[in-house]
């Protein structure tokens, strides 16, 4: 970073306009500015912003920082700059359509073709590429990228992934069989979303008292056990009916399963029963625990798969990435720097824009990872992702209201639930003093035109018109953009990280997660065995590839920034930043009692620990 001082006499500051010379009238280079700071002969300092390239044929007009709402702003001049501003803002972010069915996204054809201001850094450019190198180089995984041949044993997967794992890696490889580990996944593994309590069991789950009777603790029955919540259930219906992928010329499988759970009477969570397919029928028969080894085993094995299906398109690249695409596309077309709201939600949207242009080139193109290694990959992803878009609503995606809807507010042990609504309620504070900072009554949301812009864009491009998802399409009060500005930062932040940093840690023992499985669902049982199992797995360069790109997904970058670190200095007035300084001393209050809680427990719950937690979307 770089300085530059100028001294001159001034009058009245209103705007800064910076614009570049070529060096010796050679080809014009684009230069980076973080901010202007200017200081009167009284001693007054004016700050005005910037973050953003300048050049000589894009000159950049920079306004103070104190912020200021369209209808405060009565001047010709500044009312004309606000206009202007957004006028190119909306040349640059351009809505395109990458899918019928999915929430609309920046137009662009490659990587560097988005604003430089939302590229990566040349320095987290340069270290994802070399990320991606030392896997190949370290792992040499290039002769295994191309090997097309079955495992021969879990001790050959265990040693190849020897050199990378982590602690937590290490347990999962050691518990992955056992069933109260997969209970514990559904409430703080990578994907707590989909466990909800119990009220009836669904019509086309024939699962029976008798079944499950061996496996109730309790001197209860099945509809006892129901009635007094301890009895839960995962439903992977979005699954059901999407057509699989064939990789290297086999074809692949999917289960859409149903998976009972029982809360034990010393609070654990295990599985009791599973269906792997919706139609009930004499081949599709009922997995218990009281069945032979690997009959259960690979009944949990296509639960898992599912799981790993379910968690990556639906709840990690839906509803984080390409969601907080969506909001900071409607934020950068329709609220100027000056608008509080802009400066607000800004660093919770840095590099998501280009770190998703290279999921839909890397991850989700024809070419991608998913289309090639995964079973919901090729002909059955886009099947998938309009079922996963359906069920998006604005309900589900607040925190304290998806907990209620799943019943879960009670269910010991669920750390995922704890320190997400602790979050929760610390975003929801600090956004809701800025709100009010600067929108002292609801006549005031309903005139600002640009905010009642903003979210009728995000309904229109990002949830597709749809009125049954609850979002807003205008604002009325002060709480309610409180509440929706509460939601998107901690879907940027809170949530993401919560899917997301483990992926490694968890899927990276491939037999907990599967990225495709090459045998049918079992019909009958009585017929597994650990050959079976192992002729099950994806092949070796399937499981390699999908190694890599997991360990590459979820490797912290250097220019990692944790949640509620402000380094662009957008706000000037000083009860904006006392709220900032509200904001970090409630995280760093959490962050000591998530770290107390941890310390003896077996297997700690980091992800939501503030300082493990980024601001935004950024890998």
């Amino acid at each position: 970073m770089s300085t530059c001082k100028v001294s001159s006499k001034l009058g009245r500051l209103v705007l800064v306009e910076l614009q570049t010379k070529p060096f010796c009238s050679l080809t014009d280079v684009d230069w980076f500015c973080n901010k202007v700071v200017v200081t009167t002969p009284e001693g007054d300092t004016f700050h005005f912003p910037c973050y953003r390239s300048v050049s000589s044929n894009n000159p950049v007009v920079l306004r103070d920082a104190v912020a200021t709402l369209v209808f405060n702003d009565t001047d010709p001049v500044m009312k004309h700059i606000r206009k202007e501003e957004l006028k190119e803002r909306r040349q640059a972010y351009r809505w395109s359509k990458h899918a019928d069915g999915l929430p609309e996204s920046i137009a662009t054809d490659n990587t560097l073709s988005p604003p430089w201001e939302v590229q990566f850094s040349f320095h987290k450019a340069t270290e994802f590429l070399l990320t991606n190198v030392k896997i190949l180089i370290e792992l040499k995984l290039e002769r295994f990228f191309y090997y097309k041949k079955q495992w021969a044993s879990l001790d050959e997967i265990s040693q190849v992934f020897c050199g990378f794992k982590t602690d937590v890696n290490k347990y999962v490889e050691k518990h992955w069989k056992e069933d109260t580990f997969f209970g514990y996944q559904y409430l703080n593994g990578i994907n707590p979303m989909m466990i909800r309590r119990c009220d009836k069991l669904p019509k086309n789950f024939r699962v029976t008292e008798e079944m499950v009777k061996a496996s109730l603790r309790r001197k209860c029955s099945l509809k006892e056990e129901i009635r007094n919540g301890n009895i839960f259930l995962v439903d992977y219906k979005n699954l059901d009916e999407v057509p699989p992928n064939s990789i290297n010329g086999k074809q692949q499988y999917i289960a859409a399963p149903f998976v009972l759970l029982y809360k034990t009477p010393d609070d654990t969570l295990t599985p009791i029963a599973i269906q792997l397919k919706q139609t009930p029928g004499d081949d599709n028969p009922i997995f218990l625990p009281t069945d032979d080894e690997y009959d259960w085993l690979i009944a949990k094995i296509f639960v898992r798969s599912a799981d790993f299906a379910e968690h990556e398109l639906n709840f990690h690249l839906l509803r984080t990435h390409l969601l907080s695409e969506v909001f900071a596309m409607a934020t950068f077309r329709n609220m100027p720097m000056v608008h509080p709201l802009y400066k607000l939600l800004m660093p919770h949207f840095r590099y998501t824009l280009e770190i998703d242009t290279l999921a839909r080139s890397l991850l989700i193109s024809n070419n991608g990872v998913f289309s090639q290694f995964t079973a919901v990959g090729g002909p059955g992803l886009m099947t998938y992702m309009k079922k996963a878009v359906a069920s998006v609503t604005y309900s589900s995606l607040c925190l304290p209201e998806d907990i209620a809807a799943r019943g879960l507010e009670f269910i010991p042990n669920y750390y995922y639930r704890d320190d997400g609504l602790k979050l929760w309620g610390i975003i929801n504070r600090y956004v809701k003093e800025m709100v009010e900072y600067y929108y002292h009554n609801d006549e005031d949301v309903a005139k600002d035109t640009e905010l009642q812009c903003w979210i009728n864009e995000i309904f229109d491009h990002g949830f597709l018109s749809n009125k049954n998802t609850g979002i807003p399409q205008h604002f009325r009060s002060v709480s309610e953009v409180t509440k929706f500005l509460t939601m998107v930062i901690f879907n940027a932040s809170v949530q993401h990280a919560a899917v997301n940093n483990g992926q490694f840690d968890f899927d990276g023992w491939m037999p907990n997660a599967p990225f495709s499985l090459q045998h049918p669902p079992p019909t009958t049982k009585g017929q597994s065995t650990e050959e079976t199992m192992l002729e099950t797995f994806p092949d070796v360069n399937v499981t390699m590839n999908g190694m890599a790109t997991l360990y590459l997904l979820s490797k912290q970058s250097t220019d990692f920034v944790p949640f509620g670190e402000y380094k662009e200095e957008l706000f000037s007035e000083k009860t904006p930043q006392e709220n900032i300084k509200h904001l970090k001393k409630n995280l760093q209050n959490l962050k000591l009692e998530i770290k107390s809680r941890n310390v003896d427990a077996a297997l700690p719950y980091t992800y939501l620990n503030p300082e493990h937690v980024e601001n935004s979307v950024t890998i």
